[in-house]
């Protein structure tokens, strides 16, 4: 570790760097034990987590701009007073005023151009703290907005204009941009923060007087900081995004669907663009696709279901259905399943609404209705292509569900998802809506149904003693108070961005399609009699599931109980 320490200041030394900054950046040292031990030898006030007074926001804002805030990496905590001893003809008098000061957080107590910038800017004494750095930063986008030095530059530049030279559409790699200001720089801050943060969607929502964004983390929107005043830019966004997608930025009236390429840090990021017109203006919603592999080890399988996947997808032939509402993971799973049979000797054509996500050596063909191009009338061209693996987006109709079963029949396997609330209601589903049962259970190989929850951040979460009534109310009594149980730590730490959680998980139900349960389906029988028999022939139900992912540390009883609620009523 010395010699770590000693590296890092031989490089600040020769690189003429500060040798505070040189320390952190080389991970020889603690950042934050660091700090907290500098800010002691100096005699500086330490902060945790810098934070300014609400009613000093506006002032604060005033003194230290968002661009003089971003590149001198200082944060305004607020304001103090300080004893300034008076002079008279240079004689020193011994009484002292009290002047009002500005308390000013940073990270680098060495950094001595920034504290020449300071000593410019202020108009008042300046009080100095410090922070740790990955705090002073999330702290300044949190008062000022993100993007907010690109926004203040513009505003001082007149604003920008939807026939703005920047709105062209070549800048869509969004690491480095020039040093100039632009709404091309600002929208790509906006997409570079949500890829930072693991966002899955962006929002961006013209409201009254102000325009609103908003990020999809872990299922859960979050609105974040934008810079005061954003109203005015608000037909420069959008206009920039529309071009980014490639869609009319004259029409203004119909919604239009679009999509982005973007590159970011040498990776390619599919952005799928929706834009829709409402009362306050045009609102767009973006999703994001990164070109990650899809493999069985991240979808958290227990052995037991793993066993069972795998053994589907080794059948030559039936069709394996994936259940759940919307966002819950139905078409990361299915790629999953494709990606596992992908291989030079299965030719694998896909049809989908549209293609989330682009697959190497597969065939994937986008549902397109205004020309006739529909699942079914798809689903029967690709019948003709000689594929062996088949995978239909969704399976809405009779028509199209009839054309999955004649292709399961004929030595096929296919996958599909449909919008039910567990595994076995896929059962009815596909009954109700015109297949014949004895079709039902000779096609089905299986029913999978999914919910998505969110994981515990591991850093900071903490044990949880849940007493009897909540381990009740929560709908698992039959849990002791004995199992070691965990929650996520109320304010969450720096990992998890204060929400006590990371990341995702999905919980599964497989129902198999055993000879039993074939003779059931063709014998209509109810649904309650399905369920009894699946769970004879091995069934978990998805609580039970979710219970284990709890047990395990994964996730929290409040998790399993959001998403398997229905299950209880």
């Amino acid at each position: 570790m010395d010699d770590d320490i000693q590296a890092a200041l031989n490089t600040a030394a020769g690189g003429g760097i500060s040798p505070v900054l040189a320390l952190i950046e080389s991970g020889a040292v603690d950042e934050r034990l660091f700090s907290r031990h500098l800010a002691d030898s100096l005699g500086w006030p330490w902060l945790e987590t810098p934070r300014p007074e609400p009613d000093d926001a506006a002032e604060l804002k005033r003194l230290i701009p968002a661009r003089f805030a971003v590149r001198h990496q200082v944060f305004p905590v607020g304001f103090g007073t300080g004893r300034v001893t008076a002079t008279s003809h240079q004689t020193v008098v011994d009484s002292v005023t009290i002047k009002r000061t500005l308390k000013l957080a940073c990270h680098d107590p060495c950094d001595l151009l920034a504290r020449q910038a300071v000593a410019r800017q202020s108009e008042l004494p300046v009080e100095w703290c410090l922070t740790p750095r990955t705090e002073l930063l999330g702290a300044v986008q949190q008062l000022y907005g993100v993007g907010a030095e690109t926004f203040d530059a513009l505003i001082a530049a007149g604003g920008g204009s939807t026939d703005d030279q920047h709105l062209r559409d070549e800048a869509n790699v969004i690491d480095d941009e020039d040093e100039d200001a632009s709404v091309v720089k600002f929208v790509n801050q906006i997409i570079r923060e949500a890829l930072a943060q693991k966002a899955t969607d962006i929002h961006v929502e013209p409201q009254p007087d102000s325009l609103r964004i908003r990020y999809r983390i872990d299922g859960f929107l979050h609105e974040i900081p934008v810079p005061e005043n954003i109203k005015s830019l608000q037909a420069s966004v959008i206009a920039r995004i529309k071009v980014m997608s490639k869609l009319d930025i004259a029409e203004k009236r119909l919604p239009q669907d679009g999509r982005i390429n973007l590159k970011a840090e040498g990776q390619s990021i599919d952005v799928r663009v929706a834009c829709i017109p409402s009362v306050e203006g045009e609102s767009i919603s973006l999703r994001l696709l990164g070109q990650e592999r899809f493999t069985l080890d991240r979808l958290g399988l227990s052995e037991e279901h793993r066993a069972k996947i795998e053994l589907l997808l080794a059948k030559p032939n039936g069709i394996v259905l994936v259940t759940g509402p919307t966002g819950s993971g139905k078409s990361t799973t299915l790629y999953t399943f494709l990606s596992q049979l992908n291989s030079v000797h299965r030719r694998i054509v896909t049809i989908e609404d549209p293609v989330e996500n682009k697959l190497p050596g597969i065939v994937q063909i986008p549902v397109k209705n205004e020309i006739g191009l529909t699942f079914a009338s798809g689903l029967r061209s690709i019948l003709r292509g000689d594929p062996n693996v088949v995978m239909v987006g969704e399976i809405r109709d009779l028509e199209t569900a009839e054309i999955a079963v004649r292709a399961s029949l004929t030595g096929h396997l296919v996958f599909s998802t449909l919008h039910t609330n567990d595994a076995v209601a896929g059962i009815t589903r596909l009954i109700e809506m015109g297949v014949k049962p004895f079709l039902v259970g000779t096609a089905v190989r299986a029913f999978i149904a999914q919910r998505l929850v969110r994981c515990l951040c591991a850093t900071c979460k903490e044990p949880a003693n849940y007493q009897r009534d909540e381990l009740t109310r929560l709908g698992f009594p039959e849990v002791k108070k004995a199992n070691k149980l965990y929650r996520a730590a109320k304010g969450g730490c720096q990992q998890c961005r204060g929400t006590g959680y990371s990341g995702r998980v999905a919980l599964y139900e497989i129902a198999l399609m055993t000879p039993t349960m074939q003779a059931l389906v063709s014998q209509k029988a109810s649904e309650s009699d399905l369920q009894t028999q699946a769970r004879k022939d091995g069934f978990v139900p998805m609580r039970d599931y979710g219970l284990q992912k709890a047990l395990a540390g994964i996730t929290t009883l409040e998790e399993v109980a959001r998403v398997t609620s229905e299950e209880l009523e």
